[in-house]
């Protein structure tokens, strides 16, 4: 359910500085951003996102902005990405999140391996650093990945962190961690199986193949294949179709499908019912049938 925490007024959007994150609105004028006074490097966050049309309302862009790195993932990248997620997950005015990576080449092509050649098994239980992949899985606003270039390893795992994907036609995914002689740390053994099976994601996981756009799509893990250089308006206006849809029923939505991952079908079932009778104390739902009835566009006010 939205908190009480303020939405940026209409028109503006969340624009890096290389001081402090402030809110910029099309005039010019700058104030600082409540709540946003971090300094990010390698993250930027628009939002409202712009859209080949303008504003995109509800739609927030996040861009892991580390083109020469093809957007590794550092601990800093993945830090400054949970904490920016969870600042647009707690703002009302944001009910749809597109996450895309800078330039055409990567997404994401994995984690930062310099960085990680130097962890320890003690360093990694002690330090937390994984902790942020919680953090991330735990965000209920909708997340739809925007794949442009490779997704591998991290990137992929990321990618399949977020609810739907559109890929442009030369995206590649897979999870070469074998390579490297580790295996996937991040969500890649279970979220690929679960995505294309198992007899698929045994071969990709123990040889390291990466696969097209094309077959990832053919095998369920992408949501639609676009052009070259169509991921992100595309991915942009599927997110503005979410987002104009109510947002407690979409956020309801989300986390029981998302639970079909990990609940047996009967517990499955008892979930849906259970959240489907609460938005029945909802004004949405009070208002998406009356103007059903009524036959009327409904006015959706997240309560």
């Amino acid at each position: 359910m939205p908190n009480a925490r303020a939405a940026a007024p209409a028109g503006w959007i969340l624009a890096r500085s290389e001081t402090e994150d402030r809110v910029t609105d099309r005039a010019g004028t700058t104030e600082a951003a409540p709540d946003e006074t971090r300094v990010r490097r390698f993250v930027r966050v628009d939002l409202p996102a712009a859209g080949p049309d303008g504003p995109v309302d509800g739609v927030a862009l996040v861009t892991i902005d580390r083109p020469d790195a093809l957007n590794a993932l550092s601990f800093a990248v993945l830090e400054e990405l949970a904490t920016a997620f969870e600042g647009l997950d707690a703002n009302p005015g944001c009910r749809c999140i597109v996450l895309t990576g800078a330039g055409e080449r990567a997404f994401a092509a994995g984690a930062d391996i310099r960085e990680l050649a130097e962890q320890t098994p003690v360093s990694l239980a002690r330090d937390g650093e994984f902790d942020r992949w919680d953090r991330i899985d735990r965000i209920g606003t909708p997340l739809v990945a925007a794949v442009r270039g490779v997704a591998l390893g991290g990137g992929c795992e990321l990618a399949m962190a977020c609810d739907m994907i559109v890929a442009g036609e030369s995206a590649q995914f897979g999870q070469p961690e074998i390579k490297l002689g580790v295996m996937p740390g991040a969500g890649g053994t279970q979220r690929l199986t679960r995505a294309i099976g198992k007899a698929r994601a045994m071969e990709l996981i123990l040889t390291g193949r990466s696969m097209g756009a094309g077959e990832a799509e053919a095998a369920g893990l992408v949501t639609s294949v676009v052009p070259n250089g169509e991921a992100v308006p595309a991915a942009l206006r599927l997110a503005a179709r979410v987002a104009a849809m109510p947002p407690l029923a979409v956020r309801a939505a989300k986390a029981a499908v998302r639970a079909a991952d990990e609940l047996p079908l009967r517990a499955g079932l008892e979930r849906e019912r259970h959240d489907f009778f609460l938005l029945f104390a909802t004004h949405d739902q009070a208002e998406g049938m009356a103007a059903f009835v009524e036959k009327r566009r409904p006015s959706w006010k997240g309560r």
